[in-house]
């Protein structure tokens, strides 16, 4: 049901277009690069590549401020920071559609009510389903957090590798770009900032 209900939402974002008109654009790409989309390892193909596409850019029919809304308030007092480390991402550059791949490192420091521990990953999943740039997807990541919890502070870090330049281009295969971004006491206070990206770094 859940996959009935992301693809009528998604209707409803992408302009009434069909799949029948996305798999036709599948089939025009197809000869483009100079292949028979007839042949019968291709005849399937254009359905297979939307099929793919809604899983890939299912972030588009979802909230990511909605995973946050069940919290916890019996915290008994814990004021210190909760990261969550190595969050598995895999996202496409807005630029060539080339996969992003890497990690997200997420960290808050509760105020009066704490979120489950995988809720931290949805929200980092919504956004990563998404076209983007890297930068964006972090501060998108920090400031949802932020806006939903109210904690005392967010810090975001991501360490990924892009197609777009390991696999075209200048072809920098090991190469990653970092991207941090820090909210309230983990802006404010270098002590907290110093203390997250020591543990964030620790194997």
């Amino acid at each position: 049901m859940k996959l009935v209900k992301d693809t009528d939402q998604l209707q409803k974002k992408n302009q009434g277009i069909s799949d029948e008109k996305a798999e036709e654009a599948i089939r025009t790409i197809i000869k483009w690069i100079g292949e028979d989309d007839k042949r019968e390892g291709l005849a399937s193909t254009p359905k297979r590549v939307i099929k793919a596409f809604k899983e890939y850019f299912k972030g588009y029919t979802q909230n990511p401020k909605d995973y946050l809304l069940k919290t916890f308030s019996e915290v008994e007092g814990y004021d210190d920071m909760v990261i969550e480390k190595n969050i598995s991402v895999q996202s496409h550059c807005e630029h060539h559609m080339a996969p992003i791949a890497g990690v997200a490192h997420v960290a808050y420091i509760p105020s009066t009510k704490v979120v489950g521990l995988s809720k931290l990953a949805r929200v980092v999943e919504v956004f990563s389903k998404r076209l983007q740039t890297q930068e964006r997807l972090t501060m998108q990541i920090a400031k949802t957090i932020m806006d939903v919890l109210q904690p005392r502070g967010v810090a975001v870090t991501i360490d990924a590798a892009h197609h777009c330049m390991t696999n075209r281009g200048v072809k920098k295969e090991n190469t990653t770009t970092v991207t941090n971004y820090f909210l309230g006491s983990f802006k404010d206070d270098l002590s907290f900032q110093n203390r997250y990206l020591r543990y964030i770094n620790k194997d």
